[in-house]
């Protein structure tokens, strides 16, 4: 396939999807923002002001990078998650694998769109915040490398969980029972120095707790981990999902019976 068809091929899938999370923005971009704008005023406001200084920081100053971070997450996982278990159901998938198009053009394309949503709603928070907390950028490279491969990676894992499901219960398993705990566990709303030594060891092996402090140190300059590090191990991460993506495409699971 020529390169040109190929970029068409790329553009095509990516603005079908932004197309399709704009086009119904009420149920896409309005809930995060007004779920998030909830959570900066009943932690930030009303138990930050008790719980005082966390980190060196106000506690709503603490909180807001790993809550853009949190919507981020959940948003790009949920746009390719419920995009490609759609076109699943509908069998309109079949035809997009037959077409002469690769496997890593179509898995780049859904990526994208996923990437686009969590952006987009990362954008949106971190405008939010800025209503209830000043933010100032420590290491602006790090910011913007973990939020673009945090977006990558559970688009990624958005996409495995689509390829996985037979019926749409099965597409709210894995954020309601696996990415929601790791999330609230992954030091969004308070610093793994506060655990007792064990529980700093159990947290330690909870992937998004890199990512929410990566995102904090380019933020406000602290990290209960070596941010290059985590950078490291999301990188690591990628590359593993998209090895088992492509490997699910070529085999046609979930799809080619």
């Amino acid at each position: 396939m020529r390169t040109d068809a190929m970029l068409t091929a790329y553009k095509t899938i990516v603005t079908r999807e932004i197309r399709r999370f704009m086009r119904i923005w009420p149920q896409t971009l309005l809930p995060p923002a007004v779920t998030m704008t909830l959570y900066f005023i009943i932690f930030g406001n009303l138990i930050g002001s008790r719980i005082g200084a966390m980190g060196g920081f106000d506690y709503m100053s603490f909180i807001v990078p790993g809550l853009i971070m949190m919507a981020v997450i959940t948003s790009s996982y949920a746009n390719v998650v419920s995009s490609f278990f759609s076109m699943k159901f509908q069998r309109s998938i079949e035809e997009l694998l037959v077409s002469p198009v690769p496997n890593w053009i179509i898995l780049a394309g859904y990526v994208t769109g996923g990437m686009s949503r969590g952006l987009g709603i990362g954008l949106i928070v971190t405008l939010l915040s800025l209503g209830f907390t000043q933010l100032s950028i420590h290491h602006l490279p790090m910011v913007i490398l973990t939020v673009f491969l945090t977006s990558a990676l559970f688009s990624l894992g958005g996409f495995i969980n689509a390829m996985l499901a037979t019926k749409f219960d099965d597409i709210s398993i894995v954020p309601t029972f696996v990415l929601t705990p790791l999330t609230y566990l992954g030091g969004v709303f308070y610093s793994i120095d506060m655990l007792p030594g064990f529980w700093q060891g159990v947290s330690m092996i909870n992937p998004i707790l890199y990512m929410v402090n990566a995102f904090r140190y380019g933020i406000l300059g602290v990290s209960d981990v070596n941010p290059y590090v985590a950078l490291g191990m999301i990188l690591m991460f990628i590359a593993i999902l998209s090895a088992i993506s492509l490997r699910m495409l070529a085999r046609g699971k979930g799809i080619r019976h």
